[in-house]
């Protein structure tokens, strides 16, 4: 008996040996941006049908970028088109899937039913998670939710990663990805984005981009990956028609061995070799002071709302959270079925904001608990105003809605919107103005809804709509910045485009006596102009009639989060978690302040005692009240 236990012990070391020493084989496909009527599906499809001819693919992944524009229409098709996969597959979530998500990202979890995955094949463990940015334009960013799964995974000793991106610098919070790949036993990194193949190296860790799955204009095609005891290979194959196709020589082999984390961090976990602005720029500008500083487990993809004593802010997990304004401390937390992208907005005793369950939500300021709600037919993204005790509110149902704030009553409905609304609208007394992902920007009356105008994008693509800015109204104009990188004076009463600026991408702001536009380009440089101004040229206002054009410091920055004019400073905020003041006289730059490595949400800023005073919160879950001594 005992030798046969022995016997038996041995058989299956022997066995569990050999099952980690068979080869796998898998298919890597990715970026093929699906899209309704886009030569892109017939080419995910003969992808498809040269896979399942296929004998010997233990499973097929995604990297991302399976969608064009989000839509939760496009996110089904695509999934019906994968379900035609023999092998099992996994999918990881791309910037396209992410930035332009109609849903919030909530309708790739549900179409899908996961948003990291994890599973073993033949003594490999194989990990997928989503990557940002949710919602807002900016690098790539793991969401802190993704973050803290990765954390609470052990350590396998061999193990492959799926992400979207490359994991260098087009990734924000990468160095922190990278540390936590190593810890996990991580040898190999696998993604997409770039479109074409190319090996990297993550500080040591081997990595591989793979090229798109569509045709443009030559072959639709994948990658095969083979790992055969601790050598991996990856092959381009390419799709001519109908079983039709040719297999390259792998462009790609390595073998595979753990990776120690050998990189050098400063005081602040940054690597030595981060390529933007440190920590230490803040040692620099001592009377820009920190009054209190919190880390969310979760991101935080909006701004605040406050009154005197509290802060409200709301998180990418679906949570409502208050905290005290004096030190950051928490007094209460409400949590709802979806995502949200919403900043809040507080009138007296009124909390309320919109959640990607479908909801338009009000709770009372001092405890969190539910007042009234109106449902939406999908997700409500943007962020709601409140104008002489009415919410003005957009979603991504193609209707706009004005909401009696004490009751929760339907005023009245605009239900003729042309793409999904994700912010801010503008409301006065004459107007209320919002853009959409539809290229367009509308006025509505703030009485009855009435439409009185649609403002248009030159631009075809959807991608070049005036959605992501907050309109300001200035000297009889709206004005409106659009990722063709103008902004835009457009008259308010009738629409028409008065003149563009150059340089502007989604970012503006307004000074406080209401006469200037800030705007930003995404190279370095800032500028002020006169809403007044009549020195136009040929439909332009030039550089030269500007009241100052200036080099900001901001380096390749894309953050779509307005500007504030404020005691004399024009606050920047950036994509990488920076707020720069520069002069409101002639531009200068008056202090630099780096609050996170993430994204700038908007801010509530204000004045008191001859101080100002910036409450800031980070797409990555850090918020902030900055104290500025004058």
């Amino acid at each position: 008996m005992y030798r046969r236990v022995i016997l038996l012990a041995v058989l299956s070391v022997c066995s569990f040996i050999a099952g980690a020493q068979q080869a796998v084989k898998f298919a890597f496909i990715t970026d093929n941006h699906y899209s309704e009527g886009a030569a892109s599906n017939a080419d995910l499809q003969a992808i498809i049908e040269d896979i399942n001819s296929q004998k010997g693919i233990d499973f097929v992944v995604m990297g991302g970028d399976l969608t064009d524009f989000g839509s939760d229409e496009e996110i089904a098709a695509v999934k019906a088109t994968l379900d035609k996969l023999s092998p099992e597959y996994y999918v990881v979530a791309g910037n396209h899937d992410a930035k332009w998500s109609e849903s919030g990202c909530n309708t790739f979890k549900e179409v899908f039913g996961y948003e990291h995955f994890n599973f073993t094949k033949k003594g490999w463990r194989f990990l997928g998670l989503n990557c940002g940015p949710d919602m807002r334009m900016a690098p790539a960013l793991i969401p802190k939710e993704g973050k803290v799964w990765l954390q609470s995974l052990d350590e396998y000793e061999n193990t492959i990663m799926f992400n979207h991106y490359p994991q260098d610098s087009s990734v924000l919070n990468y160095f922190d990805n990278v540390r936590e790949f190593k810890r996990i036993g991580v040898k190999m990194m696998i993604g997409g984005h770039l479109h074409v193949n190319k090996a990297f190296d993550y500080d040591g860790l081997p990595g591989a981009v793979c090229r798109s799955a569509l045709s443009s204009g030559n072959h639709p095609g994948y990658n095969i990956v083979k790992i055969e005891g601790q050598h991996i290979s990856i092959a381009e194959r390419r799709v001519f028609a109908a079983n039709s196709h040719v297999e390259f020589e792998p462009w790609y082999q390595n073998d595979l061995v753990k990776v120690e984390d050998t990189v050098e961090y400063d005081k602040y976990g940054l690597p030595l070799s981060y390529p933007w602005m440190r920590y230490d720029v803040n040692e620099q500008y001592p009377f820009v002071k920190e009054i209190w500083k919190i880390q969310d487990n979760s991101n935080v993809v909006a701004g605040f709302a406050k009154n005197d004593k509290v802060a409200f802010y709301s998180t990418a997990s679906g949570c409502i959270r208050a905290v005290s304004l004096k030190d950051g401390s928490q007094i209460w937390t409400r949590t709802f079925p979806g995502k949200i992208f919403s900043t809040p907005a507080v009138d007296g005793k009124v909390l309320v904001f919109g959640c990607t369950d479908g909801n338009i939500y009000a709770v009372k300021a001092t405890d969190g608990s539910p007042l009234w709600s109106v449902k939406a037919n999908k997700s409500v993204l943007s962020s709601p105003t409140i104008f002489e005790g009415k919410v003005y509110i957009g979603s991504s149902d193609g209707i706009f809605r004005c909401i009696d704030l004490k009751s929760g009553n339907l005023l009245w409905s605009y239900d003729d919107v042309e793409g999904f609304v994700e912010s801010k609208p503008y409301v006065d007394a004459e107007q209320v103005v919002f853009g959409t992902w539809g290229n367009r920007l509308y006025s509505l009356s703030t009485q009855t809804g009435k439409l009185q105008w649609v403002w248009r994008s030159k631009q075809s693509s959807r991608m070049y709509s005036p959605a992501a800015c907050y309109p300001v109204k200035s000297d009889g104009k709206i004005f409106v910045a659009v990722p063709d990188r103008k902004v835009y004076a457009v008259d308010a009463k009738t629409g028409e485009t008065v003149y563009n600026v150059d340089g502007g991408r989604e970012a503006i702001g307004i000074s406080e006596d209401g006469k200037y536009i800030y705007s930003k380009t995404m190279f370095n440089s800032a500028y002020k102009f006169k809403a007044s101004s009549t020195a136009i040229e040929n439909g332009t206002l030039p550089v030269s009639s500007q009241e100052w054009n200036v080099k900001d410091g901001t380096g390749y920055e894309i953050s779509p989060t307005a500007l504030v004019e404020k005691d004399g400073m024009v606050l920047i905020p950036t994509d990488k978690g920076n707020i720069i003041a520069l002069s409101d006289k002639d531009g200068s730059m008056l202090w630099a302040h780096k609050l996170s490595v993430a994204l700038i949400n908007p801010m509530q800023v204000w004045s008191k005692g001859g101080k100002t005073y910036i409450l800031a919160s980070t797409m990555d879950g850090v918020l902030s009240l900055l104290e500025v001594q004058h």
